[in-house]
């Protein structure tokens, strides 16, 4: 991206009050003066966000959502509610996936224009894949996008040993989708989607998923519903018919881990390191472990007092700990 985008980028971020991405993109343009040799310019850039973060940046969301009370009574111990800042810029996914998830975006955007028309908006979504993967951050940054609470099931506060009550509190949350619009997640879905056919339970899970099945099916509210689980083959099969798209993440490819690890040392003096090296080391790890892993060089460089300036056996070095523990992890 040259100077001049990264300049409109800035304008509409700021028009827009995304603080978040104005600050990602002005990290993106020091990086580009630093490429392009103008180094005195890039520093003076980093040291300007540098101290707008430590005094809490001025600009602030121009439509920002309206407060929402806590949930109450039961749905108190069932629900998790906040408010996301995280947008789908902030994410390195494939452009395969950003393209499902962008298009869920305009059509929950376009619900009204699709409903005059007969139509429904995608609005119940799977996730699938292992841990570490953006799942779950795909969950907030669809909320912010949308300026949409998130709610979080919470499976403790949800399943219970007693038969019939877990049932019954899975009506009041999609109740609560009836009545309040928002995101609705429900992570490690497994724990209540797994195969009827098992027989290592009492009947109790096989109901709840008998109930949320027939939930599912009947809801019709204007929000989004999404489930996320690192084992799908452990779902029941008639779960898959019932969601509008099913989308898999996978672990990144060298690419991929190229624009994750530059993504986040935007900031700092990369020139030392080879980065099909540093990728091709890393493989194997989910984008998560490879952000800490890039998370763990800067803070190494800075309390150092390296001014910002990476080496390669550093970054190296910080990559084979992360998959060695990840791996033992695994």
């Amino acid at each position: 991206m040259s100077a001049a985008r990264h300049i409109i980028a800035l304008l509409k971020s700021h028009i827009e009050g995304d603080n978040s991405r104005f600050l990602t993109t002005a990290l993106q343009l020091a990086a580009h003066e630093a490429r392009q040799g103008h180094g005195k310019l890039a520093t003076e850039v980093r040291d300007l966000i540098d101290a707008a973060k430590s005094k809490g940046s001025a600009i602030e969301r121009i439509v920002a959502p309206v407060p929402m009370a806590q949930p109450k009574g039961e749905l108190a111990s069932i629900l998790a509610v906040r408010y996301p800042d995280v947008r789908l810029a902030e994410m390195v996914l494939p452009e395969s996936l950003l393209s499902k998830l962008k298009r869920v975006i305009h059509e929950q955007r376009q619900q009204e224009h699709l409903r005059a028309h007969g139509l429904r908006p995608s609005r119940k979504l799977l996730l699938v894949g292992p841990p570490g993967v953006g799942k779950t951050m795909t969950a907030a940054a669809l909320a912010g996008e949308l300026k949409l609470p998130l709610f979080t099931v919470v499976l403790d506060g949800l399943i219970t040993k007693f038969m019939g009550d877990t049932a019954g509190k899975l009506r009041l949350v999609f109740d609560a989708m009836a009545s309040t619009r928002g995101v609705y997640f429900f992570d490690e879905f497994d724990a209540i989607g797994s195969k009827r056919a098992e027989g290592n339970d009492v009947g109790e899970i096989r109901r709840v998923l008998n109930s949320f099945l027939q939930f599912l099916e009947q809801d019709d509210s204007q929000g989004l519903i999404i489930a996320a689980t690192n084992h799908a083959e452990l779902l029941d099969k008639a779960l898959f018919r019932r969601f509008d798209d099913v989308i898999e993440y996978g672990l990144p490819d060298v690419a991929l881990i190229n624009r994750i690890f530059k993504n986040r040392l935007a900031a700092f003096d990369t020139k030392a390191l080879v980065w099909d090296e540093v990728s091709e080391a890393a493989m194997g790890l989910s984008p998560a472990e490879i952000v800490r892993a890039a998370e763990s060089a800067a803070k190494s460089v800075l309390l150092a007092g390296d001014k910002r300036i990476l080496s390669g056996e550093l970054v190296a070095s910080i990559v084979e700990r992360r998959k060695a523990s990840f791996l033992n992890a695994t």
